[in-house]
């Protein structure tokens, strides 16, 4: 058995090689990093302590996965453009942390294609590309473009999102392995239809986006079974989950007695047991 207490964040992913491959998990538990996978039992108990993840202040609900509501309404980090990127703050001179918005939103970020449960566009920092697509549950991804800026990448998704989705459905994620999708050809076909708006914004933003020539990458998830039917937990609602782990999805845990989404739960204070 290994234990650990503390505060939820994200589940850490890695993937087996650099394109791609079986992907792992591990519970990340306050400062402790367990390793989980199929076929364990795991012990969760909520004590009823949010933490905010910027201040670390006690907070009675958690906004924006782990912020306390001071911080949403002070944080760069939690401000709407961070879901809008076309609607940049920095790009628009309004940023409540320029130097938080230098380090985040000017750097380098690809615009991808993916298939989580069907094809969607998506942005994402360079440097979290595989992180990103891992995160989202997608089996396969082809990053499209790489360009200056995340205002840039955010008007870039908006003319693609008019041709592909670029929302997941998670209900459906949980459900099944995505069926394959022809990511190359989609991406020829967006080029041809966003043609014209491409060469605008190319005309508007000189020298700001190039293409990229890259192997799709290719993820299969550490999955023994699915539900026959989605059943969201919550802590707020659960405070004690005593289940089966029957696969590991995304941001996802698929437990025997329902899924509990890691990035929901982010500083939720609890004490943790996992039996091999």
């Amino acid at each position: 058995m290994i234990s650990a207490e503390g505060a939820l964040e994200k589940m850490q992913v890695r993937m087996a090689s650099p394109q791609g491959g079986d992907v792992s998990y591990r519970l990340m538990v306050g400062d402790q990093q367990l390793d989980i996978q199929p076929g364990q039992s795991i012990h969760m108990r909520f004590d009823g302590a949010i933490r905010c993840r910027h201040c670390h202040r006690p907070t009675r609900k958690s906004f924006q996965q782990g912020y306390c509501y001071p911080c949403v309404t002070r944080l760069a980090a939690c401000d709407l453009c961070i879901v809008r990127p076309e609607r940049c703050h920095y790009a628009a001179g309004t940023c409540r942390e320029p130097e938080w918005g230098e380090q985040h939103c000017m750097a380098p970020h690809w615009v991808y294609l993916a298939n989580s449960t069907g094809v969607k566009v998506g942005i994402t920092r360079a440097s979290q590309g595989a992180v990103r697509w891992m995160d989202q549950g997608a089996v396969a991804a082809l990053p499209l473009f790489e360009v200056s800026s995340r205002h840039y990448s955010g008007l870039m998704e908006v003319l693609f999102a008019k041709h592909v989705p670029d929302k997941t459905n998670w209900r459906a994620l949980l459900k099944e392995d995505a069926e394959p999708v022809d990511l190359a050809g989609c991406r020829d076909r967006l080029l041809v239809l966003c043609a014209h708006e491409l060469d605008a914004l190319e005309q508007q933003y000189p020298s700001a986006c190039k293409a990229l020539d890259v192997l799709e990458y290719q993820f299969a998830y550490p999955v023994r079974r699915y539900p026959e039917k989605v059943s969201s937990l919550s802590l707020d609602r659960q405070p004690r989950i005593d289940a089966e782990i029957w696969g590991i999805k995304g941001q996802y845990l698929i437990l025997s007695s329902g899924v509990l989404n890691m990035r929901a739960m982010t500083s939720y204070m609890v004490s943790v047991e996992i039996d091999s």
